[in-house]
């Protein structure tokens, strides 16, 4: 999917804003919205997006073109408003077919339908997007090619570790405590075993019976 997004008509529909920090509350809030969609979208689809800004109330010293977590962000030209920058793009995009825009302005709807891209008002694409729930910012995954019933080994400290931090029921006894050997029984009778050979002493029964 290749997305390209009229910055502040988005923008403007949201109510996301800035938190507290340096720059602008207009900065402020340009960030928080770049946030919101790189957390929202996958890697790959963040690389094939676009957010366009109207030039005029860019910050002076930065770049026209820069890229913010895998999206390109431009400003347009000081003579320009963001639907100039989009309609190149759209113009020029080598997979239109593929391409979605994301504005209420219906000049970029045309400009769109005429290379077969598809056109969205920002008020009917943000409530749908803004369903997708972040993904985890570190995410551990497995190997692409590890099988399914793969055994993995797992250290046992570690595992008692996590469990007592993130209040599981620890399955194993605690390193610090002595493992006490089960209580032995007395012997009974029968474990006694004679020491003495078979036949030992009946000679001297005999005698005695002499």
């Amino acid at each position: 999917m290749a997305l390209i997004i009229d910055g502040y008509n988005l923008l403007n529909v949201t109510d996301i804003v800035g938190r507290g920090g340096p720059g602008s509350s207009l900065a402020r809030a340009r960030l928080a919205l770049l946030d919101f969609l790189a957390d929202r979208l996958t890697k790959p689809d963040r690389r094939t997006t676009v957010v366009v800004f109207d030039g005029r109330q860019s910050p002076p010293g930065l770049e026209r073109v820069f890229v913010h977590r895998e999206i390109t962000v431009r400003f347009a030209r000081s003579n320009q408003e963001a639907d100039d920058v989009i309609e190149e793009l759209i113009r020029n995009h080598t997979s239109p077919k593929r391409l979605t825009v994301v504005s209420s302005d219906h000049r970029l709807h045309r400009a769109a339908r005429r290379r077969r891209a598809v056109p969205i008002d920002s008020e009917r694409w943000f409530p749908q997007f803004a369903r997708r729930p972040p993904f985890p910012p570190d995410s551990v995954r497995l190997p692409a090619d590890t099988p399914a019933d793969v055994d993995v080994e797992i250290d046992q400290r570690e595992l008692q570790r996590w469990l007592r931090e993130f209040g599981g029921e620890s399955t194993a006894p605690d390193d610090s405590e002595e493992t006490l050997d089960p209580p032995q029984q007395p012997p009974t009778e029968s474990d006694v075993r004679n020491p003495f050979p078979p036949g030992y002493g009946e000679d001297l029964l005999r005698d005695e019976d002499l």
